[in-house]
């Protein structure tokens, strides 16, 4: 119970940042910056689903199971752009071209901090 509480607490702060990131980021700088902060806050967003989903008696390992399960619970509206973000994840390191880093930062945008916010609000109450 402690870890989840841990792990929901850093994941609040991470989704700060990356809401403050995604509204200020214009360089090309900034960017990259926001997609880091993107990639952790997918990393604490998956580990809190994994942990949350145990308390619940629901066992899944990997971070697509962890998406299904939320968008099965109604955690999540729209399941192709779940599991759209975690093939964006996986690609995001390797992004070396400035057209897709932006195309990143338009779904983080519009797809995937509205995720976030819907899956804090229902491991929130």
């Amino acid at each position: 119970m402690k870890r989840l509480e841990q792990t929901r607490g850093d994941f609040k702060s991470a989704l700060i940042a990356l809401e403050q990131a995604v509204v200020e980021a214009e360089s090309d700088l900034e960017v990259d910056g926001m997609i880091q902060r993107f990639e952790f806050t997918y990393e604490l967003l998956w580990k809190l689903l994994k942990l949350y989903l145990e308390r619940e008696g629901i066992f899944v390992r990997t971070p697509r199971e962890c998406f299904k399960e939320a968008y099965r619970l109604g955690f999540i509206a729209n399941e192709e752009h779940g599991l759209k973000m975690i093939d964006d994840r996986n690609v995001s390191v390797h992004i070396y071209d400035r057209a897709l880093s932006r195309e990143m930062l338009e779904r983080i945008k519009t797809w995937y901090v509205k995720i976030f916010q819907e899956i804090l609000r229902h491991v929130d109450s």
